[in-house]
């Protein structure tokens, strides 16, 4: 019989005494100063790791950026803007809280294809980095600075005519809300040069969640020979050439580690020809994903174990209103389970085969199916890995009306 795929093993997470740690903190003692369940809760030393490990392993010049959307809650941006060398937002609302770390205007960038009036406005008076998604959006950009009297720092994202491939997610290649065509790009760099716009680079992104080092690396070649050829259209040598990320984390059974000193070497290799040609160009590796995914934990309360037709339920206080890519509605083809844990029983238990539901009136509040889990009674704790981006607010919280729930970094 062909053994069944497992998970990554799960390090960043210490048992002690039979329960997980985060922080130092045992579960039940975590679970006590959060006062309730279901709450997230991420470690600022695994963000700290994650990030000194990619500082020794890419090459020293790449500078790293935060890309807020993965994780906006406020004391997880101030943690990362000590750490990281500028924060990427996509609304005015992640835009304030990159402001309140300190951290300087034009080291956060602003992208995202529906960006308002308002937002536009707000972000040129802030100072930060303007990402132009359309022709359109560089001529709002440039009518309202004229009517507040600033020439603010833009750069052209660039829809590129290549993807990442296998990544989870395709943000480049072929048609997409995303940027401006690559072939389009020279006509709006002629036009950017009538309007007063101070030209910062370019923004590639190509898609998002990919545990292939080779991949990325083909990606990564391919985003710096196109910005070297867009850059001979430019007014002037682009500042910065933000090369996205899509560097991705193992969430499912038969997942590998991406192998992130392959990707350091192969882009040491590619750097040397892209600075003859831009010497003055900062490369930037912008990640969201890849800083805090596996540095969160989702942890709900078992409120009933119950057995229909032979399969037990273990069903939660937490559910796909929290943590809606766990439940397999966040973009999976094909649903797969995330790490799952009997969170205060990690040692010398009895298993069993459990799905563990939450508590909403629908079939799809699924959060792991059909998993071998140690025998849980009521009370205790379900703990949902890799739950460090794209959790709360990826997940319809309104949903049948239950309380938002908390988050705590340790």
């Amino acid at each position: 019989m062909t053994k069944k795929p497992e998970h990554a093993p799960i390090s960043g997470f210490p048992v002690v005494d039979g329960e997980i740690t985060v922080g130092g903190i045992g579960l039940s003692r975590l679970a006590a100063r959060v006062g309730r369940t279901p709450f997230f809760a991420y470690s600022r030393a695994l963000m700290t790791e994650r990030v000194r490990r990619l500082r020794k392993l890419l090459p020293a010049e790449i500078q790293l950026h935060y890309a807020m959307k993965a994780n906006p809650m406020p004391a997880v941006v101030h943690h990362m803007a000590s750490l990281v060398d500028g924060l990427d937002v996509a609304s005015a609302g992640e835009m304030a809280v990159a402001l309140d770390t300190g951290m300087a205007a034009d080291l956060i960038s602003f992208a995202g294809p529906g960006k308002s009036d308002q937002e536009l406005s707000q972000a040129i008076a802030a100072g930060v980095v303007l990402n132009m998604e359309s022709f359109g959006e560089m001529r709002r950009i440039a009518d309202l600075a004229r009517q507040q009297g600033i020439r603010p720092k833009v750069a052209i994202r660039v829809n590129p005519d290549f993807e990442l491939k296998a990544s989870g997610m395709k943000m480049g290649g072929g048609p997409k809300q995303f940027g401006v065509d690559a072939e389009q790009v020279p006509d709006m760099l002629k036009e950017l040069k009538t309007l007063d716009l101070d030209f910062e680079g370019f923004h590639i992104f190509s898609g998002s969640q990919n545990l292939r080092a080779d991949s990325i690396l083909e990606t990564q070649e391919k985003t710096l020979a196109l910005a070297m050829k867009l850059a001979e259209h430019a007014p002037t040598e682009p500042r910065k050439v933000n090369i996205g990320g899509g560097f991705g984390i193992p969430y499912f059974p038969g997942d590998m580690p991406l192998d992130l000193g392959a990707v350091g070497e192969g882009l040491g290799n590619l750097l040397p020809a892209f600075r003859d040609k831009l010497p003055r160009a900062a490369v930037v590796i912008e990640l969201g994903r890849y800083l805090v995914g596996e540095a969160g934990i989702y942890v709900s309360r078992v409120l009933d174990c119950k057995i229909s037709r032979g399969q037990v339920f273990l069903v939660t206080d937490g559910g796909l209103h929290h943590h809606l890519a766990a439940s397999g509605n966040f973009g999976q083809v094909i649903r797969k389970n995330y790490p799952v844990v009997i969170g205060n029983r990690m040692q010398g238990r009895e298993t069993e085969e459990a799905n563990i539901v939450g508590c909403l009136c629908t079939p799809l509040d699924l959060l792991g199916h059909k998993m071998s889990l140690p025998v849980a009674e009521v009370g205790d704790y379900v703990v949902l890995f890799q739950s460090g981006a794209y959790g709360l607010t990826a997940s319809p919280t309104a949903f049948l009306g239950h309380e938002a729930p908390k988050e705590v970094l340790v």
